[in-house]
């Protein structure tokens, strides 16, 4: 049986608790964070250990290396990967060209990914960029309508695929509007529930087939005025599996994140009572994952089944021109950097 959860570790070596932990509970994946990661052979070593403990190599690893800001992963160990923004800066004046460049870099990103263990990248960001609101996203964003988005956004999550490597959709339904950083606040949303349906819920939408999402720690007064999408069961029911129709492996946010109040176990109980498949734990705080793990259930039913479509994409791969890739990320980095010097 495999737990509900997803969990961090806490440094560049499993330790013996740690071990302890990952046999009994068999969490359903791991997420790495720079804390973790020192060089290519520390991160493989550190996988490889974990999936011991845990007893199968069915095992989701993520990490966030989306680019840009967000990355966990950087030079010089690592190659650089360019922001969100600069796709949609290319897609402004060649939309075809921003798409192959995004879809390139998303299949290298993968391909440096695997060769660690790793096999879950949480990208691409689908929230829209709106003015005035808070910087969280901003740069993240492949654009400021839903079709830039929702384009570029399919782009690199089939490059993800095609690399073997499963795509976590963010934030849904949608991140965009807030005015506060959901990691310190919890940001309130009021906008009109027929506005929100025709903008930042249509990108979630329009990649609705992807095979994996993580919830916003957002409140949307126009859906459920009191809780967030993450605890909500109504914007659960009616938005994500309604509306936007996702059908994939959903998971929770961070639950240390300071938007939610509450212990890690009634955290993690009240995500997947909303109707998330798996919890998300980062810190690496033992404690704490205990108590998260003390909050949710064996992976049954439809969460299992999301669970293996999810880790079916890990077991298939297509060919990569690496040289290709690695030129299309050079265009995008010299663009950028073009831009800024003008």
């Amino acid at each position: 049986m495999r737990a509900a959860l997803i969990v961090g570790l806490s440094g560049e070596q499993l330790t013996v608790p740690e071990r302890r932990f990952l046999a009994d509970v068999r969490p359903a994946g791991l997420i790495l964070f720079a804390r973790n990661c020192s060089s290519p052979n520390q991160i493989r070593a550190l996988v490889a250990d974990a999936l011991d403990a845990i007893g199968s190599g069915d095992t989701l690893v993520l990490i966030d290396q989306e680019g840009g800001r967000v990355r966990r992963l950087r030079p010089p160990q690592w190659r650089e990967l360019p922001a969100a923004a600069q796709f949609a800066a290319i897609g402004a004046t060649d939309p075809e060209l921003a798409c192959r460049y995004a879809r390139l870099g998303a299949e290298i990103t993968a391909h440096d990914l695997r060769a660690m263990g790793i096999n879950t990248n949480c990208a691409p960001v689908l929230d829209l960029r709106i003015p005035g609101a808070h910087d969280i996203i901003g740069d993240r964003a492949y654009g400021a309508t839903s079709a830039e988005v929702a384009k570029l956004g399919r782009a690199v999550g089939e490059g993800y695929i095609a690399g073997g490597v499963v795509p976590v959709i963010k934030h849904i339904p949608g991140h965009g509007r807030a005015l506060a950083d959901s990691h310190f606040e919890l940001p309130v949303v009021g906008t009109p529930r027929a506005e929100l349906e025709a903008t930042d819920f249509a990108p979630f939408r329009m990649l609705a087939d992807m095979p994996a999402a993580m919830t916003a720690h957002v409140v949307y007064t126009a859906v459920d005025a009191e809780l967030p999408a993450s605890t909500s069961a109504k914007v659960t029911a009616e938005i994500i599996r309604g509306h936007i129709g996702f059908e994939g492996l959903l998971m929770s946010d961070d639950l240390g994140m300071q938007a939610l109040a509450g212990s890690m176990r009634d955290l993690a109980e009240a995500v997947i009572r909303a109707g998330s498949d798996v919890a998300l734990h980062c810190s690496g705080d033992l404690a704490e994952m205990d108590a998260a793990a003390s909050g949710v259930p064996a992976l049954a039913g439809l969460a299992l089944a999301r669970f293996q479509a999810a880790v079916a994409v890990t077991r298939s791969r297509q060919p990569l021109d690496v040289g290709a890739a690695e030129a299309a990320l050079a265009a995008v980095i010299a663009q950028g950097a073009d831009r800024a010097i003008s």
